[in-house]
């Protein structure tokens, strides 16, 4: 049984280390997409922050997929809503007291892709990933709030070492309620229990009428280890996680060396 999709991380996976994709990845998606094959980037960015790669792999339509907000939503490409899973207002509320007890940044983004956060002194992080989605960054305070907000995703976002301090208090507060996930060193996200990228694929696949045997699943960190589990075929980068190369098919090249290129070339070229 070939491989009839493919789905893809993109941060440190389908990007090399510079945030571009390469020619080399290029050519081998484009060739994949020749062979009949679905490419479904499964990202932690909302659909703005994808859309640039998606015009360079020349991936389009309605009959095309994303998984945006680490699983949050599924979408076609050209911005149809299949299924979501959201926060609101109160979850919100909740993100911001602890960003302030914890002293760690936080964001939020709505479910237009918009960022919002009421840290006046507003992070690093923060701004990077602001200019990545390009939809905007709004300092507000919660009273400044509407009280029917969507929320798709709330992050706590922070140079490495002060995550790694709070990680732990984060967890105990929220892990009963959310799904809590490490996406990047800078990153951990608080998500709807049902949100994460294993269940929106599944959903995908059962909408498509795929079978588990017919994906391949590629990634490099926590966040992609439940997309792992509904893939027949699993690749890790070499510059992943050890959690993710131990539960993978193939171990490919880094994504400085073009390591999605590779396993196309491999599995499905």
């Amino acid at each position: 049984m070939g491989i009839k999709l493919v789905a893809i991380d993109i941060d440190d996976t389908l990007l090399n280390p510079e945030g571009q994709l390469a020619g080399e990845t290029i050519n081998a998606i484009k060739k994949t997409i020749q062979k009949g094959v679905k490419v479904v980037l499964c990202t932690g960015r909302p659909l703005a922050g994808v859309t640039t790669f998606l015009n360079q792999l020349g991936i389009s339509g309605d009959d095309q997929y994303v998984i945006t907000y680490n699983g949050a939503i599924i979408e076609t490409v050209s911005g149809h809503r299949l299924a979501q899973h959201t926060l609101d207002f109160e979850d919100y509320l909740a993100a911001d007291k602890l960003s302030y007890e914890l002293n760690v940044h936080y964001n939020i983004l709505d479910d237009e892709s918009r960022i919002y956060t009421s840290n006046r002194d507003v992070g690093r992080i923060t701004v990077i990933q602001a200019a990545e989605n390009d939809e905007g960054l709004f300092v507000r305070n919660p009273e400044e709030m509407p009280q029917d907000l969507t929320v798709s995703k709330i992050m706590f976002v922070d140079e490495p070492e002060v995550l790694d301090a709070q990680i732990h208090k984060i967890k105990e507060t929220f892990d009963d309620r959310y799904y809590v996930v490490r996406s990047l060193p800078e990153f951990l996200e608080v998500l709807n229990k049902k949100a994460n990228k294993g269940n929106a694929l599944t959903d995908l696949l059962s909408e498509l009428g795929l079978k588990k045997e017919e994906v391949m699943a590629m990634g490099d960190q926590h966040n992609d280890l439940t997309m792992f589990a509904v893939a027949g075929t699993t690749v890790a980068m070499g510059n992943a996680i050890p959690e993710l190369k131990d539960v993978a098919t193939y171990v490919t090249e880094s994504n400085a060396n073009h390591g999605v290129a590779v396993a196309l070339e491999r599995y499905v070229i």
